[in-house]
């Protein structure tokens, strides 16, 4: 099986859909720390903003439209356990209800784990288990279908679009003849992630390579998106397995 080149170890998070190294960032200092059992505490300076998913009639998710933006803070905790009263927020809670947020995520690189989908112009990456529940895979014929039609250029724009717009990154596009990854370009920020289609918070949307360090201090693999449970719920902690939306 063709799998998609790549210069050096996680590219694919790493690198812009231009293959020019990242600009340096504005928050060199910004990372995210899971609490073992608590929250996750966010320093840097790091964007808060809310991201809800604009839909069709049917319901289908098409795009994002931006929500609240909380003001810019040096240091503060996300609920991990969901179950706050001041959410986004931590209240400590979770002590209380004696929260359970045992990280059970591997640390393999997302590529060594990863399904590769083959098709004419561009290659589909996607690691299942990593799925929030966004729903930008589905409205136009399914991007898992849509990347073997991709010697049509309405494909190729529509898988681009439609795994670019993944979150969590379980789906990442790649140009067949360069081996290089369409990624979208994001500033490191945090999104809040809300499913107007089916009414509930989803997942913190960590974007722009921010590291995500475990609560035993090893850092996950640093990707430009990925999405982090914030109603406890999830079985593969500390990332969304799209048990909110359950």
């Amino acid at each position: 099986m063709i799998q998609p080149r790549r210069s050096g170890p996680g590219e694919s998070g790493n690198r812009k859909s231009n293959d020019k190294p990242m600009k340096k960032s504005k928050q060199p200092n910004a990372k995210i720390q899971i609490i073992k059992d608590g929250p996750y505490l966010v320093t840097g300076d790091l964007p808060l903003i809310e991201q809800w998913i604009v839909t069709n009639a049917d319901g289908e998710s098409l795009e994002y439209r931006e929500g609240k933006k909380y003001p810019a803070q040096p240091q503060y905790a996300l609920c991990r356990c969901g179950q706050s009263a001041n959410k986004p927020f931590c209240d400590g809670t979770h002590g209380r209800v004696h929260f359970d947020g045992t990280e059970t995520a591997g640390h393999q690189p997302y590529l060594k784990e990863a399904e590769t989908i083959e098709g004419p112009a561009m290659l589909l990456t996607d690691q299942e288990n990593l799925c929030a529940f966004a729903r930008f895979c589905d409205p136009k014929g399914r991007v898992w279908n849509l990347v073997k039609e991709t010697d049509s250029a309405e494909a190729r724009r529509l898988v681009e679009h439609e795994a670019g717009h993944c979150p969590a990154g379980r789906l990442v596009a790649w140009d067949r003849e360069t081996g290089k990854p369409m990624e979208p370009k994001f500033e490191r920020s945090l999104g809040l992630i809300e499913d107007t289609a089916k009414k509930v918070s989803g997942p913190i949307w960590v974007r722009g390579g921010v590291p995500v360090v475990s609560a035993a201090g090893k850092t996950y693999e640093i990707r430009n998106r990925m999405t982090l449970c914030r109603c406890g719920r999830s079985d593969n902690k500390p990332f969304c397995n799209g048990a909110h939306a359950a």
